[in-house]
């Protein structure tokens, strides 16, 4: 359960946001990953999700998400839980959102799903970068624009995490030598796209069915990027149906040699879960940087 004071606080919020008056019942612990403390809470105008996060060491994390999971919702491609409040209280760092009733798939669930990706790929900006540094997972996730997409990648992704996997010992200097070498030759692999809005942290785990049958994502690391991203980061730890990447190809068509770049962006969201979990994840680090 959670305290009185935040019930409060959380009920005035809910209520300011929904223009009717709330009281909250209940609240309910649920799983909701590795990070957060997540609820379901009860109100006399149903379900709402919570999640709850420490502060003081991660102040900024869920003002955020809330504002990307609004440039999601704006997009009107992907659906996503609506953001209905963030805040501090008692140390603890809220973030107040739409409960999404898990639905039935419809029958063409994953081409919707890859003709919907196509969609939200489409907003676009003259940058790539982000309004203004965000997280992925407890990682601070650096967003300064830049006009060329390898430049971003090499200075806002693969260079800061390697250099912090090299400060905490995790991977040797080898390696980090072997990751600006990579850098180095980014321009020659990627041929010009526009920069893409994505969800930036797309896996299996970061999204359901919807009561309507078709997908809706979360737990969102936005930011305007290479489209190519969002699909590598779809075929890591467990990967998604093949119907979903022929109907993005049918929407809209990837630039010949994706297939040889899938290794390079799984790099950046391999780096971040070597970082936070250990494990495996460097031997795949290495693999994909000894074919470079």
């Amino acid at each position: 359960m959670i305290d009185e004071i935040l019930q409060r606080q959380l009920s005035t919020a809910l209520s300011e946001q929904l223009k009717v008056k709330i009281h909250i019942n209940d609240a309910k612990s649920v799983h909701g990953g590795d990070i957060n403390q997540t609820f379901r809470i009860a109100t006399n105008e149903g379900y709402f999700f919570l999640k709850l996060n420490d502060a003081k060491r991660y102040p900024e994390m869920f003002a955020a998400e809330y504002a990307g999971l609004e440039a999601l919702y704006a997009s009107h491609a992907l659906a996503v839980p609506q953001p209905l409040a963030y805040g501090t209280c008692n140390g603890q760092t809220y973030l107040l959102m739409e409960h999404v009733v898990k639905g039935v798939a419809i029958q063409d669930f994953w081409e919707d799903f890859g003709a919907s990706l196509a969609q939200l790929h489409k907003k676009t900006q003259p940058h790539f970068g982000y309004a203004a540094p965000n997280y992925i997972g407890t990682l601070k996730q650096y967003n300064t624009p830049y006009t060329n997409w390898p430049v971003f990648y090499a200075f806002n992704r693969l260079l800061p995490l390697t250099k912090m996997a090299y400060d905490q010992q995790i991977i040797d200097q080898n390696m980090m030598y072997q990751m600006e070498r990579l850098c180095k030759r980014l321009p020659q692999l990627f041929p010009a796209d526009a920069p893409a809005l994505l969800h930036g942290d797309l896996w299996s785990g970061n999204f359901m069915v919807g009561q309507d049958g078709k997908v809706c994502v979360f737990d969102p690391a936005v930011y305007y990027g290479h489209r190519e991203m969002d699909l590598a980061m779809t075929r890591l730890f467990g990967g998604f149906d093949t119907r979903f990447y022929y109907a993005y190809q049918a929407a809209w068509p990837l630039s010949p040699g994706w297939q040889q770049r899938i290794g390079v962006c799984q790099l950046y969201p391999l780096l971040v879960h070597t970082l936070l979990f250990g494990g495996n994840y460097y031997n795949s680090i290495k693999e994909i940087l000894q074919a470079y």
